[in-house]
Formats: structure tokens, sequence, C-alpha cells
């Protein structure tokens, strides 16, 4: 009975053997011959890498040339738009100012081509006073029928001929504006009397339109 037990089990256990066998040798050869052939096939195909970076570097100069133009454009458009007056300065290129409303012996401020614009009403006093300055003695010598087309009226830029500040109306020595940046005195007529500023306060073009009404910026 045992060798019959064994006759039945037997074709069995050397089946098992044989396919083990073939699994284990298939294995075996697989883990030993797959990597070199592998490797062989990779020393033997033409390889299509650049070995010097060619590529990359063309890319990164391209890259950089595309950035260097385009800087250079908005720069040019910036340069360009800060070079042409905005649009609100083209409107006041030129401006009409009544004079009815400007009481005697008073200063105004108002704005003109982004610049301050003085605007006086001088009393009898006051162009008694600058049209008795000594000329010679001035810095920038002008007499005051030059500077005033009418002498009730003084039409100046309000900014300091030393270095841009704003003087204010009715200070300093002679009554007329005073500069508290570094200390100019200009009289009733805009001309420069005492500090550091070389020239009178500019006047800008300007005409009478009427007994009381100027344009600015039109001759």
């Amino acid at each position: 009975m045992l060798s019959r037990f064994v006759s039945k089990v037997a074709p069995r256990c050397n089946q098992s053997i044989r396919s083990y066998s073939t699994s284990q040798h298939f294995m075996t050869n697989n883990t030993t011959t797959f990597p070199s052939q592998h490797f062989e096939k990779y020393l033997t195909e033409p390889q299509t890498v650049d070995p010097e970076g060619r590529g990359y570097s063309y890319l990164v100069v391209g890259g950089a040339a595309a950035g260097l133009a385009a800087m250079a454009k908005n720069t040019v458009v910036s340069a360009l738009s800060t070079m042409s007056p905005g649009q609100d300065i083209l409107a006041l290129s030129s401006v009409e100012i009544d004079l009815s409303s400007i009481p005697e012996a008073t200063a105004v401020t108002l704005k003109w081509r982004g610049k301050p614009l003085f605007v006086r009403h001088r009393s009898a006093e006051e162009i008694a006073l600058a049209q008795s300055v000594d000329v010679s003695s001035l810095v920038d010598k002008e007499a005051d029928n030059v500077r005033a087309k009418d002498p009730e009226w003084v039409i100046l830029i309000g900014v300091c001929t030393h270095l841009g500040c704003i003087p204010i109306a009715g200070g300093g020595d002679f009554a007329g504006w005073y500069c508290p940046c570094h200390g100019s005195h200009y009289d009733n007529a805009g001309r420069i009397r005492k500090g550091p500023a070389p020239q009178n306060l500019i006047i800008p073009p300007y005409k009478f339109i009427g007994p009381q009404q100027i344009i600015v910026g039109d001759e």
C-alpha cells in the first residue's frame, strides 16, 4: 500500500521540481543576461545628447536678448512720454485773467503751464516806490516801466531764479516777494534786491485784451 502511494505522489513531485528548476533557470537567466544585453545595446546605439550643452546656451542667450530688447523699448517709450507735455499743460498754454476781481495792493497766485503765476495789483504808493529805485544799484538792472506794461499790474512767473523755489508774496525787506529757501528778497516789481538769486523774476508773455483783462501765453 505504501508503495502504491509513493508511485502516485512521486510523479507529481518530480513535475513540481522540474517546473521550479525551469522557473529558477529562467529567472537566473533573466537576471544575468538582461542587463548585459541592455548595456551592450546602450553602448552600440548612437547617442543624441549634446555634450557641450549648446542648445541650453542658445536658449539662455535668446531669452536674455529678448528681455534686453523689451527693456530698451520701454526705456525709449518712457523717455519720449516724459519729454512731451501733458494734456493738462497743453490745455493751459494760454490763460485769460479777469483783473477786476483782484483788489488793489494785493497779489494772487494762479497756475499757468504747471508753474505758479504771480499777478499783483499795485497801489499808487507801491508804484511810486518801485519807480524811485536807482536802477544802477540793482543786481539785474531793469527799470520799473520795463517790468510793467501797465503800472498798476505786475505779471510774473512765481519761481525763484536761484534754485527754483516759490517765493512768498508780501514778505522780505522790500515788501515784494521773499524766498525762504535761501533768503532772496524781491521788490514789488519782482526785481532781486537782496540774496543769492542772480536775476529778477521772469515776466511771461502776456497782453491786455481789455481794460481789466489779460491773456497770458499769447503776445
